[in-house]
This record gives C-alpha cells, sequence and structure tokens, in this order.
C-alpha cells in the first residue's frame, strides 16, 4: 500500500530541510514513510539498484533520484540507510563529492556506531550524528513508520551543536529522542542485540520445543507466559525471576537436560548456558537459594560435550 494515503497532520514540528536517504532497505523505505505520513515532505532516495529504488519511492511516497551527486546536492538532511558494513565505503565515496558541506546534516541509522565513521564529512564541514531507532524492522514501512510514534532513538551528535537538529528529526517522526555518548554506542546496541535478536532465537527453540512435545499450537500456549515474563521483568528487573533455579530444583534442573540431550539437544546448549548465566546472577546478587553450587556444577558439562550429572 501507499504511504501517502496515511499523511498525518503534524503541527508545529521542527522543520528538518529536504531529506535525502541513501538506500533502499527495510530501515530506509520505513523512514521515508514515516516522514512522508507525518507531512514532513517527500524525501528523496537513491540506492545502487535503481529499479529498487524506483519501487521504494513507490511505496513510501518519496521520489527516486538517479544519481548519488544529485541527492547530496538537493538535500538538507542525508540519511544514510545501508548496512552497517557498508558506511563507511558510502562516507569515502560522498565526501569526494563536489558538494557544500556546510549547513548539511548527515546521519547514519545504524545502533553499533557513533560519529567517529562520519569524521571525513564533519571534517569538510557537515554536521554529523547517529540516530539508530531502537526497534525490529521486518521490511513493513506502514506499520514500521507508524511504531516510530513513541518508540526511542538513540542520538550521538558532533559537533554538540549537532544535537538540536537530530532531535527535531526525532520529534519529527514523533519519537522520544535518548542521548547515548560515543564510547557507549557498542555496549548500547550490544544490550538491543541480546534483548530483542537473542530472545527470537531463544523463543524460536521453546517453540521447537513444543512441537516436539506434541503441542499443535505452540505460540498460543507460550504467548500469556512469555508475554508476563517480560512486563515483570521490564518492571522489577531480575527479581521478577521464578522457576526452578531461583529455587535450586536441582532434580527439576537434571530432568530437563536429561530431556533435551534425548529429544531436542539443538536446545540443550542454549538452556545450559542460560540456566548458568541465571545461576551466577543469582549468586552475584547475594540471592544464592540453596544448591546453587550444585546446579552449576550439573549445568557445566564435560570437554566432549555431555551433560555432568545425569550418569
Amino acid at each position: 500500500m501507499d504511504c501517502r494515503g496515511y499523511r498525518w497532520g503534524v503541527k508545529e514540528k521542527f522543520p528538518v530541510g529536504q531529506v535525502g536517504i541513501i538506500g533502499t532497505g527495510r530501515v530506509a523505505r520505513a523512514l521515508s514513510c514515516g516522514l512522508v505520513r507525518r507531512g514532513m515532505g517527500a524525501p528523496v532516495l537513491w540506492g545502487r539498484s535503481p529499479d529498487s529504488c524506483r519501487a521504494a519511492a513507490s511505496e513510501t511516497g518519496g521520489h527516486a533520484e538517479a544519481s548519488l551527486p544529485a541527492l547530496l546536492a538537493r538535500s538538507d538532511v542525508i540519511a544514510i540507510a545501508v548496512s552497517d558494513d557498508a558506511i563507511a565505503g558510502i562516507v569515502r565515496t560522498i565526501a569526494q563529492a563536489p558538494v557544500q558541506w556546510q549547513g548539511k546534516l548527515v546521519f547514519h541509522v545504524s545502533g553499533g556506531s557513533g560519529t567517529n565513521i562520519l569524521a571525513p564529512l564533519l571534517a569538510l564541514g557537515a554536521e554529523t550524528a547517529a540516530i539508530h531507532p531502537a526497534m525490529t524492522f521486518t521490511g513493513q514501512p506502514e506499520l514500521e513508520s507508524a511504531r516510530m510514534a513513541g518508540a526511542r532513538f538513540a542520538i550521538t551528535a558532533a559537533p554538540e551543536e549537532a544535537t538540536g537538529r537530530a532531535r527535531a528529526i526525532v520529534e519529527a517522526l514523533e519519537g522520544v529522542p535518548v542521548m547515548i555518548d560515543e564510547d557507549h554506542r557498542t555496549l548500547y546496541h550490544a544490550a538491543l542485540c541480546h534483548a530483542a535478536n537473542h530472545l527470537v532465537t531463544l523463543l524460536s527453540g521453546a517453540l521447537d520445543a513444543l512441537r516436539t512435545a506434541g503441542v499443535d499450537d505452540p505460540a498460543s500456549l507460550l504467548s500469556p507466559l512469555v508475554h508476563a515474563a517480560l512486563d515483570n521483568v521490564l518492571a522489577s528487573g531480575f527479581d521478577a525471576l521464578s522457576g526452578p533455579v531461583k529455587r535450586g530444583d536441582a532434580g527439576t534442573i537434571r530432568d530437563h537436560l536429561a530431556t533435551l540431550e534425548k529429544h531436542a539437544p539443538a536446545l540443550l546448549p542454549t538452556y545450559r548456558a542460560m540456566a548458568i548465566a541465571t545461576a551466577e546472577e543469582l549468586a552475584r546478587q547475594d540471592n544464592e537459594p540453596a544448591g546453587t553450587s550444585l546446579l552449576l556444577e550439573l549445568l557445566g558439562g564435560s570437554a566432549d560435550g555431555s551433560v555432568s550429572g545425569l550418569e
């Protein structure tokens, strides 16, 4: 569907000028759609594939630009929305363009990098920023642009004066800006990946195990439990923990390890690692239940990959 059919009126938003987006992937399309929906004007897009660029522009209400230099020349704000590994190459390329950089803001949308990667453009007079939406993107720009409202966006800016323009972009998207120091950018991103990306692996393994156990609709079974656990941990942190590790129930853990080794061996390493991390965190918080030492010994495994304590 066309994002242009869903424009929202925006009152007294900070003007950001003409936005150019380098890239045509999931984040690029969601960003384009978000700007259009909120009445911020049609961004111009450029990508290495002209067909992909035209498709992204058509889908999101933007305009496809035929050349990268043309996009740079006409844009006041330039968003680099490409894969993390491609950012440095794009920066080198556009830094060689015959462009007046003073007055332009260039930002990328990577979580793990700050503004250091944009240093060549800063040296040419551009303002620079890293603006990362703390969201997942699956290629549904309408839905994802709507979810930007209320989402947190991690901002790192250089020089400091660029912070205001970066915040204005986030606020135009109805997001909430969160400032992250350059030195903590990678830590910030690692935390997000651990919470969101690794959660997918964790739950996918649980769903597979439930199917093996004969559950026809494992998602419906897990949903209330997982949502409650998520709500509880966001409200209470590690104090929300429940279950056999919390209770020091070595017998239950032993049974789990045995049945996983037999019926769901692919899940066993993840289960063991998470159980060890849980027991160790209990000990660190001086909340160690009786039997934690036994649990850690039980969960440790051996060099050949077998599970200790099952003999």
